[in-house]
């Protein structure tokens, strides 16, 4: 069994409030979950405003394809929703 994992932290522009934000990693976490089928949530920077950090996973019998489906969670992030991408991490781990 091969565990894949990103995370990633973002950097919200122009939020003023917790509820704008919330609204924006929601927003994210919704579309993995249901366009990749990953488990996703925010992580950590809960208190931040300005920053974000939101983790997924899937699981699957293949680095290559549990890999190759969080480059395109991420691509998605990049092209639809307007925020900054700090930092990503992807790895995966067999169990």
């Amino acid at each position: 069994m091969i565990v894949s994992l990103i995370q990633i932290i973002i950097e919200i522009p122009e939020v003023d409030s917790i509820k704008a934000k919330r609204r924006i990693v929601h927003s994210i976490r919704d579309k993995w979950q249901r366009s990749f089928h990953l488990s996703a949530a925010e992580v950590d920077l809960q208190d931040s405003l300005a920053f974000a950090q939101i983790g997924g996973a899937i699981v699957s019998n293949s680095r290559e394809f549990g890999e190759r489906v969080l480059q395109k969670a991420l691509a998605m992030v990049e092209d639809e929703v307007p925020v900054r991408i700090q930092d990503v991490s992807i790895y995966s781990e067999e169990f």
